[in-house]
């Protein structure tokens, strides 16, 4: 029975790069004789000092626990038979940790779902940004017998140091997010936006584009971000709301139209399109930025819209506020999308196959 230690940040269930790329898989993989067992660096209360803007000495002595957290771990790599790492196995600037995983013997397993070699800190630790060292990255996925990336971007920037890259996307679990059309009342139009703490801003790159689409259609239409609850924009009829598991695919299935906007750079397009892919799971028209993978994912004009700018990002808005069949059938073609490439389902072979140590080539 393969044992596997997990390195990685969160604690299970908070991360969304966690949950989408390794955690939903666990089950089934346990069903196939892998046993896990959990190590991360935040527990619950570390969080929130963690990400939450001051509270100099106090993330000081986080990194400082979290440094003794993965020393400890070191000397448990050899009861392991692989060691799965999720991004990076420590904040700090170093690859030690990486390294010394890699020497112990076991299988050593790196994933990973954004550009992470580059700089890209939460809005609470910009001062700290030099402290990582994101260029450690290639050396971290040279400690590592098979890397499993999100995307084809962000493969090919892999597969210079380290062959063995494979793809595997990031998916949804369709028994959990699946549409609930009952929950959307059609008289007026939620326009949605679903995301974390450090991502708001890109939200924010479509502010001008919807106060021109509610001064268009005043009291029809409605902005919901689901994310962090302590977001306001006093110009938009805008409520705001903190995720959670427990009312996630509620918050989804009451937009009518889930947005995902990104800008055309570097981070972006390293991005899995993992926001859009939740809302088509959940039966929501769905309009995305046409960057990266997001250009695999949608169809224009016919599982979703693709746009290019704020004129597009207007057009294509007031055409779906405009016209109920044309949402209905995004959602119907945008779930057809998810359960065929996009979900557990799909995809779970692909994680048995990488976690049985079979060559990837």
């Amino acid at each position: 029975m393969p044992s596997v230690l997990i390195l990685c940040d969160h604690r299970p269930k908070r991360s969304p790069s966690q949950r989408y790329r390794f955690e939903q898989y666990l089950p089934f993989l346990q069903e196939n004789g892998f046993t896990f067992k959990f190590s991360y660096i935040l527990n619950e209360k570390d969080d929130k000092l963690f990400y939450s803007k001051g509270n100099f000495l106090s993330k000081v002595f986080i990194l400082i626990k979290s440094v003794f957290i993965r020393v400890k771990d070191v000397f448990t790599f050899k009861r392991y038979d692989i060691i799965f790492i999720q991004r990076e196995a420590s904040f700090l600037g170093t690859s030690y940790f990486e390294k010394k995983a890699f020497q112990s013997g076991a299988y050593v397993i790196f994933d990973f779902d954004d550009s992470i070699w580059l700089a890209d800190t939460s809005p609470g630790n910009k001062k700290w940004e030099w402290i990582k060292a994101p260029e450690k990255f290639y050396k971290n996925i040279s400690f590592a017998h098979a890397v499993v990336a999100g995307n084809i971007y962000l493969a090919e920037k892999a597969k210079p140091y380290n062959k063995n890259t494979c793809i595997i996307p990031t998916t949804i679990n369709t028994e959990w997010h699946f549409p609930k059309p009952e929950l959307r009342n059609g008289q007026i139009i939620i326009i949605g936006w679903s995301g974390s703490i450090s991502t708001i801003k890109h939200f924010e790159l479509l502010v001008p584009v919807l106060l021109k689409v509610q001064n268009k259609y005043f009291n029809k239409v409605k902005f919901k971000v689901v994310g962090d609850k302590q977001y306001k924009n006093t110009a938009l009829n805008l409520e705001a709301f903190a995720w959670s598991e427990e009312t996630e695919v509620d918050q989804l299935n009451s937009f009518d139209i889930g947005l995902m906007p990104l800008p055309n750079d570097a981070w972006a397009n390293g991005k899995c399109g993992l926001k859009g892919l939740s809302y088509m799971a959940c039966g929501v028209a769905t309009i995305m930025s046409a960057v990266g993978v997001n250009k695999d994912i949608i169809n224009d004009g016919e599982n979703g819209f693709l746009v290019y700018n704020d004129e597009d990002w207007f057009n294509k808005l007031c055409l779906l506020i405009e016209n109920s069949e044309l949402r209905k059938q995004f959602a119907i073609k945008g779930r057809e999308t998810i359960e065929n490439k996009y979900s557990v389902l799909a995809n779970r072979d692909n994680y048995l196959e990488v976690f049985s140590c079979r060559n990837l080539n």
